[in-house]
């Protein structure tokens, strides 16, 4: 899908695709969720956390910046063409997390970032360069990202994977 531009495709592409993700969850034995192979070496609770943890990203770039501050982005540490040991940072930080607690936690974080989009006017979410962090970018760019591009993302990636595993 072409990224969204109005806060309507935004917020319908942000809910089509986390319940496509969910309900392409739902289809797995519960014994596969945690089982390495969906990704790589990550499980389906591997990748859920992931997009938990880009979520809360996204919220400490915008809470920093609206305290006038610029936020470390992509993260403390990182840049954008790091994204690999990022990610991989974010998996061994997981890890132990428990299932149900990675998927609570990741519901009540896309719903905080569903609300988010609900309060914000569309003027900001599409004015581009609004925080310097940004560049020319706009927030609901970074939105999008972090929503329903990253969930379809996830679910195409682990439906490949686990499939050429024959798991499903």
């Amino acid at each position: 899908m072409p990224r969204p531009t109005s806060k309507t495709e935004l917020l319908a592409d942000c809910r089509q695709e986390f319940d496509a993700l969910e309900k392409f969850v739902e289809t797995l034995p519960a014994a596969q969720l945690t089982e390495p192979g969906a990704i790589g070496d990550w499980s389906v609770k591997d990748v859920l956390a992931h997009l938990y943890e880009w979520h809360q990203m996204f919220f400490r770039w915008y809470e920093t910046s609206l305290r006038g501050e610029t936020p470390a982005v992509p993260a403390e540490g990182y840049k954008w063409n790091e994204l690999p040991a990022l990610n991989q940072a974010i998996y061994e930080h997981y890890r132990d997390y428990l299932l149900d607690d990675v998927v609570s936690s990741l519901r009540a974080s896309h719903q905080k970032t569903v609300g988010l989009i609900e309060e914000l006017d569309e003027e900001i979410l599409f004015k581009r360069g609004l925080y310097p962090w940004m560049n020319k970018n706009y927030l609901a760019a970074y939105l999008a990202s972090n929503t329903g591009s990253h969930y379809r993302w996830a679910r195409t990636e682990m439906r490949k994977a686990l499939r050429k595993k024959g798991a499903i």
